[in-house]
């Protein structure tokens, strides 16, 4: 026998690999999930090849090209590429400029620019462009579209620009063509209506739905229809090199570049939020974009990007791997070569209504707008918008970053800094937020100037930065002032930038994510020394709360006035390291707290006791879905509970409540496995946690809302060390690290592969 060579040896293996893979393949779901999108995207691709005043054919291949092309290389597995409506007004634009084989060249051209780019590892920086320019771009691409259009939908032919399209109009509308408006009328109806039409009708994509009807209508008709070459495939040819005017074709081939990157990954990321998956690689996602575009520009194809519409389709429709992307290109080919005739009688008005939808959904997103105006960038939005419209795309979106640039400048000029004049007895307050530095100084200077010589001044800093001249500025005016007789007490809400630099110890870099908010800090991080006493600390804290706080949580507090309605029972230990709501980062209204010294739960025939009222109101009054008892490490109580009664006799009363954690003890001498090495006290702590769950099952209330299922019993202990709740699990009686993400059952706490054993990692 002779050895297999090892060429021989890699090519088996590889065909191993292949077969292996094949093999795996979810064929059914995402089989089902190509057909879907196929029957989306044929119609769409036809009417962009139109719109864009490209060869039908050019539409098709793009889809099958954007389609396999895509799907093989690209990075977000179930994204769907494709001619775009978002380009059909540069094509459009391209072609009537420099003929369709130039545009195939500045195709091919852009397709490798976009590839340098994600080799660069550059497609991140694409989203550095203002969301309210993308907005106003694809709503004045959506404007341009309707209006092209409108004139097919009528009959007609459309202009060059959509300024010309829109003078037009009317004279169209008065020499309208009655059977191409009616089918064209007839497309955008049934386009929009079809969703609301009853199983199984709803099932069909309104697009195909839409189109299929109307080219039945029309068949009687004499109306201009989709021009297909035969030879589908004789029809593909090689781009042409434009002759001259280079200056023109480049800054071409940066627009198409820049717009189907910006296109193809915004949709990318809209992809992503709409499945579980993993994360898609977006510098992957625009080598094959650009893969794409440079062989459909090379075939004879439109520009591809990723497309939203279709996207949405193959995740709705169940797909699970990149081989539903591949297949729904191989069916529009094999629809193409096998059934040229049918795609023949489809009507152009038919197919300018349908796109008169698509570029009506992108003009229009009530959604977006609401968005933009709550952050003030509706002027940029109507900026680039109306620039796409009246000029041209690129000029509009330069029209629009230039707006949104000098928004940013506005804001950075326009500091917030404000004062707060004095009434009575308070001082004067100068309140500083944000980033400060030489371009917010000519507004301090005038903010400062409005306080009066001689007067007490609170300066509250909430700055994440200040450069030099700020510093300066600031350091000035405070020993200015001071001289003058007045006073300055600087109150660094935030990072302490402020003092770090006047100490010698500016920092290096903005530092405050690791900053603790006041109403998370104890008083000692943040409240002076110099305090006498322990209730100026209080009453600090409460002006504080006046000042910081209340305003924040004010409309929660107003929506709270007339009642509560928590959703949980919060059972834990009078501990002072021990704050509830910021285990659970949860707000006013939300929890239901009772402490005492453990926690324990006294057995159900300790009448008048206030822990066991507060259950029953608990469950009976307020309807509380949860109880929770949590403890926690260090357990004061606990250590109680490991003396003798002797030691006590001093508290009694402390003696008396401890004798209902006696069960605890108990429990503790049953050692799980693996609790043998832990801290005594807090060994007793776990136990007393599962004993206390069952203190609360006797008790009738609880008993009758359990069995109801109206009440899910939560056991918890907080690691106050390594600031780590960890949740019991009751089937082991372990406590492990919860790993729920919401949108199951109250108390469906799922366990990692790993779980966490009493506080300790598993060792691997």
């Amino acid at each position: 026998m002779f050895a297999a060579s090892p060429p021989t040896r890699r090519f088996t293996r590889s065909c191993t690999t292949t077969w292996s893979a094949i093999r795996r393949w979810p064929w059914r779901p995402d089989l089902g999930a190509s057909l879907v999108v196929f029957l989306v995207a044929l119609p769409l691709s036809l009417g962009i090849a139109v719109a864009s005043g490209a060869p039908v054919a050019a539409g098709i291949i793009a889809a099958v090209i954007g389609g396999i092309v895509v799907g093989a290389l690209g990075g977000v597995p179930l994204q769907v590429s494709g001619p775009a409506a978002g380009l059909t007004a540069v094509v459009a634009e391209l072609v009537f400029t420099y003929g369709w084989r130039v545009t195939c060249f500045i195709t091919v051209v852009s397709g490798v620019v976009q590839i340098l780019l994600g080799l660069s590892r550059l497609a991140r920086a694409a989203m550095a462009i203002s969301p309210a320019v993308i907005h106003g771009m694809l709503a004045g691409i959506g404007i341009t579209i309707v209006l092209s259009q409108l004139h097919v939908l009528l009959g007609g032919d459309p202009f060059t620009s959509a300024r010309e399209n829109l003078l037009q109009l009317p004279g169209q509308l008065t020499a309208h063509i009655p059977a191409a408006a009616l089918v064209g009328l007839g497309t955008v109806a049934l386009t929009v209506f079809w969703p609301l039409l009853p199983r199984p009708l709803d099932l069909v994509p309104p697009p195909l739905a839409a189109v299929t009807v109307m080219t039945l209508v029309s068949l009687p008709m004499a109306l201009p229809r989709v021009s297909l070459p035969g030879d589908l495939l004789g029809s593909l040819g090689l781009p042409e090199l434009p002759e001259g005017r280079w200056g023109g074709v480049l800054l071409a081939i940066l627009t198409v570049s820049l717009v189907a990157s910006v296109e193809s990954l915004l949709s990318a990321m809209a992809v992503d939020r709409m499945h579980e998956g993993k994360p898609g690689n977006l510098n992957r996602e625009l080598v094959g974009q650009g893969a794409a575009n440079t062989l459909s520009g090379l075939a004879g194809g439109l520009p591809v990007t990723g497309v939203i519409v279709r996207s949405a389709t193959n995740v709705q429709a169940g797909a699970r791997t990149r081989g539903s992307t591949i297949v729904h290109g191989i069916w529009i080919a094999v629809f193409a070569l096998a059934l040229t005739p049918v795609v023949r009688q489809i009507p152009l008005a038919a197919l300018a209504g349908l796109l008169v939808v698509i570029g009506a959904r992108l003009a229009v997103s009530r959604s977006h707008m609401r968005t933009l105006a709550r952050h003030g960038e509706l002027l940029v939005y109507g900026v680039t918008l109306t620039g796409v419209v009246m000029l041209n795309l690129l000029q509009g979106i330069i029209l629009g970053i230039v707006v949104a640039l000098l928004f940013a400048l506005h804001r950075a000029l326009h500091a917030p800094v404000h004062v707060v004049p004095s009434t009575g007895t308070t001082p004067w307050r100068v309140v500083v937020e944000g980033t400060l530095t030489f371009l917010s100084l000519p507004r301090l200077a005038r903010q400062l100037a409005t306080i009066p010589i001689g007067s007490r001044v609170r300066l509250e800093l909430l700055v994440d930065y200040l450069d030099h001249a700020a510093y300066e500025m600031l350091d000035n005016w405070v020993q200015t002032h001071e001289r003058g007789g007045g006073s300055v007490l600087i109150d660094e809400v935030a990072t302490p930038v402020f003092s770090s630099i006047r100490a010698g110890r500016p920092p290096r870099s903005r530092t405050s994510g690791t900053h603790v908010p006041r109403w998370l800090a104890p008083w000692s991080r943040w409240q002076s020394t110099r305090l006498p006493a322990a209730v100026d600390q209080l009453l600090t804290g409460v002006d504080e709360f006046h000042r910081r706080t209340a305003p924040m949580i004010l409309d929660v507090l107003g929506e709270l006035r007339h009642g509560q309605e928590p959703s949980t029972l919060f059972l834990t230990c009078s501990d002072s390291r021990v704050v509830p709501n910021v285990i659970t980062s949860s707000g006013p209204g939300d929890l239901f707290t009772v402490r005492n010294l453990g926690p324990l739960v006294p057995g159900p025939h300790a009448v008048g006791d206030s822990t066991l009222a507060a259950i029953e109101y608990a469950i009976d009054v307020l309807q509380v879905r949860t109880i929770v008892v949590c403890g926690h490490s260090g357990c004061g109580a606990m250590t109680a509970l490991l003396t003798t009664a002797q030691d006590r006799l001093a508290m009694p009363s402390v003696d008396g409540w401890l004798r209902h954690g006696l069960s605890s003890l108990q429990r503790m001498e049953r050692t799980i496995p693996g609790d043998e090495d832990q801290d005594p006290v807090d060994r007793l702590g776990r136990a007393n946690v599962v004993q206390q769950l069952e203190n609360l099952r006797r008790l009738p209330t609880v008993q009758r809302a359990e069995a109801d299922g109206r009440v899910h019993l939560v056991g918890m202990m907080f690691e106050i060390g390594n600031g780590t709740a960890l949740i019991l699990d009751e089937a082991t009686n372990r406590f492990i690290r919860s790993s729920h993400h919401g949108g199951g059952t109250p108390g469906a706490w799922t366990t990692p592969r790993q779980p966490v054993i009493d506080g300790r990692e598993p060792v691997p």
